[in-house]
Formats: C-alpha cells, sequence, structure tokens
C-alpha cells in the first residue's frame, strides 16, 4: 500500500514595510540636506579664504618742501634827466637829421633770461616807417655806465666803452635779438642809446608826414636747469 505524506506548509515572514513618508515630508527632508550641504560648501570657502588673510607689519614717514616759481621782468628806467627818453618826441625833422634817445633797460625779475628781443611798430604809421630805404632807420648802442646827456636838443656821449645792440636797419622789425647786454642776468642794467636817422635820400614825397614808433622789449627765460 502506497504511503501518503504530508508536508508541513512552509510559513514565510516579511517584515512589515515602512509606510512612505507623505509628498511635502519627502522636499522638506530634501531641502534640508541642500541647505546642509551649502552651509558645509560656504564653510569651507571661508575656511580656504581664511588662509591667505595674515597680519602685516607697516611703518611710514612724510617730508614736504615748497615749490615757487619766479618771475621774468624787464623794466625800461630813467636815464638823464630822470625820465625814460623814448617818450620824447621829435618834430620838423629834415633828410640827414638824427634823433637821439637814451633808455635803461633793467632785469627786474629772478630768473635769468637767454634772450631779450625787440619789437616795433607804428601805431600811426606813414612814409617814415614804411618806407624800408629812405624811411627811418635804427641804430642802437649800449654804454658801460649811464649816458652823458646834452640838449635839448638830445645827444649822448659814453664816458665809458661803448657797444653795439642792434645794428643799423630799417626802423620797423618784428622780433629782433638784441645783442651784448648784461641785462640777461637778474639785477643788471643796461644803458641804451637809440639813434633814428632820417636818410638823406628822402625826396618830397616824405614831407608834412608823421609816424608814432612803440618799441616792445621781450624778455625770455633762461633754459630750464636742475634745481
Amino acid at each position: 500500500m502506497t504511503q501518503m505524506r504530508h508536508k508541513a506548509p512552509r510559513m514565510t515572514w516579511r517584515a512589515p514595510r515602512t509606510p512612505n513618508p507623505k509628498p511635502g515630508v519627502r522636499r522638506r527632508r530634501s531641502r534640508g540636506r541642500k541647505l546642509l550641504l551649502t552651509i558645509a560648501v560656504l564653510g569651507a570657502t571661508a575656511s580656504i579664504a581664511g588662509l591667505g588673510t595674515f597680519a602685516t607689519f607697516t611703518s611710514s614717514t612724510s617730508a614736504s618742501h615748497t615749490v615757487a616759481s619766479g618771475t621774468v621782468t624787464i623794466a625800461l628806467g630813467a636815464t638823464g634827466a630822470s625820465t625814460n627818453r623814448l617818450n620824447i618826441d621829435a618834430t620838423a625833422i629834415a633828410p640827414g637829421d638824427t634823433i637821439q634817445r637814451s633808455v635803461d633797460l633793467i632785469d627786474q625779475g629772478t630768473i635769468n633770461l637767454a634772450s631779450v628781443t625787440l619789437t616795433t611798430s607804428a601805431t600811426t604809421s606813414s612814409v617814415l616807417d614804411t618806407d624800408a630805404t629812405n624811411g627811418l632807420q635804427m641804430v642802437i648802442d649800449k654804454c658801460s655806465q649811464a649816458w652823458t646827456e646834452s640838449g635839448p636838443p638830445y645827444t649822448y656821449t659814453c664816458g665809458g666803452s661803448t657797444s653795439s645792440v642792434l645794428s643799423s636797419r630799417a626802423v620797423i622789425q618784428t622780433g629782433v635779438t638784441l645783442s651784448n647786454l648784461s641785462s640777461l642776468t637778474t639785477g643788471n642794467t643796461d644803458h641804451l642809446r637809440v639813434t633814428l636817422t632820417f636818410p638823406s635820400g628822402a625826396g618830397n614825397s616824405f614831407q608834412n608826414k608823421s609816424s608814432t614808433i612803440q618799441y616792445t622789449f621781450t624778455g625770455t627765460q633762461r633754459a630750464g636747469t636742475d634745481k
């Protein structure tokens, strides 16, 4: 007789499932993790930045000085009878006449000069100044001491030595450089005599004419140097 065996039924145990959190709880946990990660990254960055910060020793000192510019000043001073004779007019001149006037050129500035130039212009013009050949001709000399004046009519003689400042040329000139000046040095004075000549070749067309001549002396500073 065939025997029948009965197997005992197997029992399988499974751990109970943990219920899933609600969606809102999952989002809060995710945000919390991100916040913790962000704080951790910032903390690490701050730690790295802190590695480059350190204390230093310092010391300072100072000094100052004043820088002041100088002046370039030339002036026309009094000569002879205590006046600038360039201001004295001459009238009724005829061909062959000469007109002498004296003036002191003074360096009153604090900076030495490289040069002095002369520009002459006619504020009232006529053939006396426009004709370069038969119009007025100009010469400038200097004396090592004050000129001795006679007149009027004015003439001047030098008791010392004379030198040429400007050779003969037409009376109207622009920016001609004057020679042999001691007034290039501050505080010095040059005693000048200006002589105008009315050429003897001037014809009848020069009669009854009048010109007013203006003299402008311009000093230019010396070259730059170490100070």
